[in-house]
């Protein structure tokens, strides 16, 4: 699925289930509540933290996933065609990052 598909299964949902969108300010929070989630994983299964046992059946997938749709939502109540951005962006950074990163040392 592409992302302008992805928007609009979104708004379909919000249309169907959600009543309407949370406003902007409620969904940056939200936002920042699902990033939360997901450091909180990465942190405890991949970092130095050690991982609760509460924590070892959370589902990484399914927090990337909440984090996901939020910023889908977002995109949807600001009017922000996320697919057209996501390309631009991309090819910004193909042009700009292409030698930087292969005459990095860092990543060799």
């Amino acid at each position: 699925m592409d992302i302008k598909n992805a928007q609009k299964e979104v708004d379909d949902w919000i249309k169907a289930h959600g009543v309407r969108y949370f406003n902007e300010l409620t969904n940056m929070a939200q936002l920042t509540e699902e990033v939360g989630e997901v450091a909180r994983i990465i942190a405890r299964r991949y970092g130095e933290q050690s991982e609760k046992e509460s924590d070892k059946n959370k589902d990484l997938g399914e927090e990337l996933s909440d984090v996901l749709f939020v910023v889908l939502c977002l995109a949807n109540q600001t009017g922000i065609d996320l697919q057209a951005a996501f390309d631009k962006k991309l090819d910004l950074k193909t042009k700009r990052d292409h030698n930087r990163h292969h005459n990095n040392d860092k990543l060799k």
